[in-house]
């Protein structure tokens, strides 16, 4: 017998530009497919849920939850936060007072350790509950993923931006003759090596790529911008925020760190711009783009915003069969033509695990990405998504979050 009672959905984490995609997935589906209790958000995430923080979403209006499809953000907003062990009982309780049976819990690898850790604090409390995991990360390190949904749309936007301001400096590049572009991405360069889908021509930007999986020599740095700028008389260079010296440290810090430990990183692009006008005399530029990679949607990829919508619906259909303590994966079956299913692994596999671009997809010189990883990218940034338009702007739409309070 199907286990019967009401369900949560919640988000974690940095938004991506297809993270409501999932959260769409998972309400659509539940209102469909289970023909007994409702479905809540907590709102804010974990930490809205333990200060109940909940509404019914059952009052939120059709074409609202419809329109979460096209709608950068987190809809149900979110949090970073680190649950206590006193949290973990107090969760339980929350959950128990609900009658809720099933916790969707939507986010990157800190996410998933929180939603572990949920999984296990129900089987000790002998609170029956299926717990499942729905992909997110921009960063693209989930484990165990041929890739997370969020991804592409990102990579989607950098490398448009990229081909962008890359014929910008080409074309007008009497002044600042350095471009560096600084990308999101704290162990792991997957954002980062998407620039390289940009380039089209062989003097097209970038011509220099630095991701965090290699150690960062100023020395190699000033040397390959050197030659790139010998050659055309410009010079674009893509690199990530969390670049790491040869002691594995980062070369960049704001000295802080979040609720998970992680060290915020901070000054990557305007150090580097500074290091090219100071050693080799060249005027230079930095753009950072900041949150604006996790946030346009003007500009996803149909692909992304397809998968993220699939693990929402396909995090339900689990839990209805009786899954739990799981995350939904997704896999590739096919690259020509490039086709992707589901699958699923254990939570405590993914919960603080990370997935690296390889060390055999970046050149020998460590400046650039090779094929492999150009093979790999490419169709996940195919297709764009239908953004409704009004006043010559996109027209997102706002859930209502004081509706359906209990």
């Amino acid at each position: 017998m199907v286990l019967k009672g009401n369900a949560i959905v919640a988000q974690s984490g940095g938004p991506s530009p297809v993270i409501n995609n999932s959260i769409c997935g998972v309400i659509q589906t539940w209102f469909k497919e289970a023909d007994f209790g409702t479905i809540y958000a907590g709102i804010s995430g974990i930490k809205g849920i333990l200060e109940g923080n909940i509404i019914d979403l059952k009052e939120q209006r059709e074409e609202d939850i419809a329109g979460l499809r096209y709608t950068p953000g987190a809809g149900i907003f979110s949090c970073r936060y680190k649950v206590s062990d006193d949290d973990q009982i107090k969760l339980v309780n929350i959950l128990k007072k609900h009658n809720i049976r099933y916790f969707f819990y939507n986010g990157g690898n800190d996410s998933m350790d929180t939603a572990h850790k949920t999984f296990l604090a129900a089987q000790d409390a002998g609170w029956d509950m299926r717990v499942i995991g729905v992909p997110k990360t921009i960063d693209n390190d989930l484990p165990f993923c041929d890739h997370s949904p969020g991804y592409g749309s990102a990579a989607k936007y950098i490398a448009a931006t990229v081909r962008e301001t890359g014929i910008d400096l080409e074309s007008v590049s009497t002044k600042n003759k350095v471009t560096i572009l600084e990308a999101m991405g704290r162990d792991a360069g997957w954002l980062t090596a998407a620039a390289a889908l940009a380039k089209r021509f062989d003097n097209e930007a970038p011509h220099l790529i630095y991701l965090p999986e290699v150690a960062f020599s100023k020395e190699r740095f000033l040397s390959d911008v050197e030659a790139v700028y010998k050659d055309l008389g410009y010079c674009y260079v893509v690199v990530s925020e969390g670049i790491t010296n040869e002691k594995g440290e980062y070369c960049f810090t704001s000295g802080s760190v979040d609720a998970f430990g992680h060290m915020q990183l901070s000054g990557v692009g305007i150090s580097l711009k500074e290091m090219v006008e100071n050693e080799i005399g060249i005027n230079a530029r930095c753009n950072t783009l900041g949150t604006a990679q996790r946030s346009a949607m003007h500009f996803a990829s149909k692909t992304d915003a397809d998968e993220a919508y699939m693990v929402g619906a396909e995090a339900v259909h689990y839990a209805l069969a009786d899954k739990s303590g799981v995350m939904v994966t997704l896999e590739r079956t096919s690259d020509a033509p490039y086709k992707c299913t589901c699958g699923e692994v254990a939570l405590d596999l993914v919960a603080n695990n990370e997935q690296k671009v390889p060390l055999s997809w970046i050149t020998k010189q460590a400046n650039y990405v090779t094929d492999e990883f150009i093979n790999y990218a490419r169709p996940l940034i195919l297709g764009e998504v239908e953004v409704p338009m009004k006043d010559g702007l996109p027209d997102y739409v706002r859930l209502d979050l004081t509706k359906g309070r209990i």
